[in-house]
């Protein structure tokens, strides 16, 4: 009897082995195709995908083909033009014009040294400060959120952005948006500027978007006002732009609008 029981055990515990290690069966997941513009969303952060909605839409951002506007410096009224989806520029001053056709930056004097700065950093500066919130949808970036912070005495939640290596003639400089925590409307940017340095900075500006204006379903700064800092923070407002006659459509602009003018000198980039 002892011998049928240990029989019976061992045939068990044997049967019980071979279904141990039986080869296991494949498991096949489906996989479920995305689209190019459902993949791009979802590498925004939360609050950044709020961000765009509160301020048209990175959508309706993306069926815009050019932006137009003017402004007041130094140099008296520059009238920039943008063609959006391949970032060509062309700004015209009273002395003066510069653009970049897509591979050159070039300069125009109409009398000696009438832009005193450097056209590969500004040719496309003040478009970048403009078109915030939707440029910092660009490729090549990348995104983290900051602990909330007070700035001129409100508190203010933030993204901060940083870019890979190679992207744009600035990589290492940084942006931080800060936005309303409620109406997550932006409200500041902090950014440094790294051009002609291989490192990163510590320096901070500031500039906060005081006014925005509804420009065909998009919102868009009507003026923006650089502070003095201290101890790394905004502490007094010491200029403002404002943008004037700005247009934003679908139309696409003449390649003619960005072509280098024969008397212009093209820069090295």
């Amino acid at each position: 009897m002892k011998t049928i029981i240990l029989l019976i055990v061992a045939s068990t515990l044997l049967f019980a082995c071979k279904e141990e290690t039986k080869d296991p069966q494949p498991v096949i997941h489906d996989t479920i195709p995305i689209s190019e513009d459902t993949a791009r969303m979802l590498k925004y952060p939360v609050s950044l995908k709020e961000i765009f909605k509160v301020h048209g839409g990175l959508d309706r951002w993306d069926q815009m083909n050019n932006l137009c506007f003017e402004m007041d410096s130094r140099s008296g009224t520059e009238t920039h033009n943008i063609s959006l989806p391949d970032r060509k520029t062309k700004i015209e001053a009273p002395y003066w014009s510069m653009g970049y056709n897509g591979k050159d930056v070039w300069i125009h004097e109409n009398r000696e040294n009438a832009y005193k700065g450097d056209p590969v950093f500004y040719h496309n500066l003040m478009f970048y400060f403009y078109a915030m919130p939707f440029v910092l949808a660009d490729p090549g970036i990348e995104y983290h959120e900051v602990k909330s912070t007070q700035l001129d005495g409100e508190v203010y939640e933030g993204i901060k952005i940083s870019y890979n290596d190679g992207v744009g003639t600035s990589p290492k400089d940084e942006y931080i948006l800060y936005y309303h925590p409620e109406t997550y409307q932006m409200t500041w940017l902090g950014y440094t500027v790294t051009y002609h340095d291989n490192e990163k900075s510590d320096t901070w500006k500031y500039i906060k978007y005081s006014e925005w204006q509804d420009v065909n379903g998009l919102m868009l700064p009507r003026t923006l006002t650089w502070y003095t800092v201290e101890n790394g923070k905004p502490v007094q407002a010491r200029n403002n732009i404002k943008f004037e006659k700005v247009t934003l459509t679908e139309m696409l602009l003449s390649p003619s609008v960005f072509k280098i003018p024969t008397e212009a000198k093209v820069l090295p980039n």
